[in-house]
């Protein structure tokens, strides 16, 4: 059902011969950067082949993340704003509004030049047919070898070349991008990086690290919630979801990272609305916090469903307890494709589980179960995946310790680099990290961030290389060099498919140089940046 399930199912299939496909650059990862930076490449002149562990292109872009988290749109611009404005031009067609009149939609404006949400199958089908303008050879459904050996050869500090399973096939290139949302071909290769939350001593910043005391209001519980499975007896054990582990003190670092989630793409159009289905392995002790909660008097519906184009939804998490797995993904940035593929069956069943009950438990207030009736999956979504989302949002992985760390000293801007291949503008944003017992014995959540900083800000070149003596011919635009904090901001679809599009720009340049991607001329490369479009600093300056 999810994407690793079919990767997986096919390694039992007799391969056919191996084969060697050779490029000037070679793009591993289908995400939205991913597109982004094949697409540029080609446009340049470069041969390039995109290597895709999914059969779905776009990433989060096409898995139900359609309500764009754009933060200031006067600094989105190259490919990115492309996509945006191609979009716009397909809602503007009557005959894309098949489930509802295009005039009663909020976002969408007549004489806009963009439109910022937009359903999954037709952000996907735009990423295809721009792959195809450009005449990108796409391998789907192959993933790189993690081995630690096979997975990629090396000559010094050189990619030579990275092995796929199941086919066994080799690409070779000139120049790698790794725009995996886990930093996979990366970490093979050997470059630093790190997984967790840093310490606010670790760069000097205010927001890392343990957070408790950060947005007090949201996504917490607001009421007095017994965490113990018989209440008021700790001997009896802790609730499902809630950890046993001590508070560190506020700014310590750990290995934790912010929850994951499934973008469900809901639909309250009856005619293209599915019911939520109990999963098989349901199991309402997952669930108890959730029942508590609403019986202990807080009565918000718990999700929050962003609507987009046909009566659709990109749903997000919201509250105390809701569509986010708090704790349940530690594991997942180093494990192997079998124990991320099982992460993922427990988030899917987790979340499935969680609509079934809102929906149907009779320990759920009525008018929270009566608001639920109007909602199922939509039924045009997904079809081939039971109308679920084919990837999990994996909203932080690795980050590489590269030339350069955005920290938030630079997403506030007191900090400003001189090689910028982009902006950022979006809230420093942490989804929660863990569930823990606070100290007046009640279900707390840890790790909430939502910080604005204060307008636009650039990202270094620096930040998408890693450093001198590790790898000369590989650019990282997704897992780049940042705290978990910067992260949180960078970490959006659209700044994704900026760095993409930068970093197939300085891979096409460091090649014409014969250059290592650390000594591409930045002049040259802000002088092509610009003549494409892209926002290289704050409107104004």
């Amino acid at each position: 059902m999810l994407r690793t399930a079919i990767v997986v199912a096919l390694c039992f299939a007799a391969p056919a011969a191996a084969a060697t496909h050779t490029a000037d650059i070679v793009v591993y990862g289908g995400t939205s950067a991913g597109v982004a930076a094949a697409v540029q490449a080609a446009r340049m002149g470069k041969s390039v082949v995109l290597v895709s562990p999914e059969r779905r292109i776009g990433g989060m872009t096409v898995n139900g993340l359609g309500a764009t988290d754009s933060g200031d749109k006067r600094v989105i611009g190259g490919i990115a704003l492309e996509f945006y404005k191609r979009l716009k031009t397909h809602y503007d067609d009557p005959a894309a509004w098949k489930l509802v009149r295009r005039e009663d939609y909020a976002d969408w404006r007549p004489g806009a030049p963009a439109i910022w949400r937009f359903e999954p199958h037709v952000a996907q089908e735009l990423f295809e047919t721009m792959l195809r303008e450009a005449k990108v050879q796409v391998l789907r459904q192959q993933r790189l070898v993690r081995d630690h050996q096979r997975g990629v050869s090396k000559d010094g500090q050189r990619i030579t070349a990275m092995r796929l399973e199941p086919s066994g096939d080799q690409c070779r290139g000139h120049v790698y991008i790794d725009a995996t949302y886990e930093g996979d071909l990366m970490a093979e290769a050997g470059v630093s990086y790190h997984v967790g939350r840093e310490s606010n001593d670790a760069y000097g910043e205010t927001l890392n690290g343990v957070q408790p005391a950060l947005n007090v209001k949201n996504h917490r519980f607001e009421v007095p919630v017994d965490p113990y499975v018989t209440p008021g007896n700790p001997e009896s054990g802790l609730c499902w979801g809630v950890h046993d582990e001590p508070l560190a003190a506020t700014g310590e670092g750990d290995h934790r990272i912010q929850a994951y989630c499934f973008r469900m793409c809901m639909s309250n159009v009856p005619e293209n609305s599915t019911p939520f289905a109990k999963p098989a392995d349901y199991d309402e002790a997952r669930y108890e916090l959730l029942l508590r909660n609403f019986e202990a008097g807080d009565l918000r519906v718990p999700f929050h469903p962003l609507m987009m184009p046909n009566g659709k939804t990109d749903t997000n998490n919201l509250g105390a307890f809701s569509t986010d797995n708090i704790g349940m993904n530690y594991g997942y940035p180093e494990a192997s494709y079998a124990d991320r593929e099982r992460i993922e069956r427990e988030h899917l069943s987790y979340q499935q589980g969680l609509m079934w009950t809102l929906a149907n438990h009779p320990r759920v207030p009525a008018k929270v179960r009566e608001h639920m009736q109007q909602w199922g999956l939509a039924r045009d979504e997904f079809t081939d995946n039971g109308n679920w989302p084919t990837e999990m949002y994996v909203r932080e992985a690795r980050r590489m310790m590269g030339q350069y760390v955005v920290t938030e000293h630079d997403v506030r801007s007191r900090r400003v680099a001189e090689d910028s291949v982009g902006m950022g503008s979006y809230n420093m944003d942490s989804h929660n990290c863990q569930r823990y017992v606070d100290p007046s014995g009640h279900a707390q959540n840890e790790g909430d961030v939502q910080e604005s900083p204060g307008g636009p800000y650039v990202i270094s070149y620096r930040a998408l290389v890693p450093k001198r003596g590790e790898v000369h011919n590989l650019i990282v635009p997704v897992c780049l060099s940042a705290s978990h904090i910067a992260y949180g901001s960078i970490r959006m679809e659209p700044v994704f498919m900026i760095l993409g599009q930068s970093a197939a720009t300085a891979a096409g340049q460091a090649i014409d140089a014969n250059a290592s991607v650390q000594d591409v001329d930045y002049a040259k490369l802000r002088e092509r940046l610009l003549a494409d479009g892209q926002v290289l600093q704050r409107p104004g300056k």
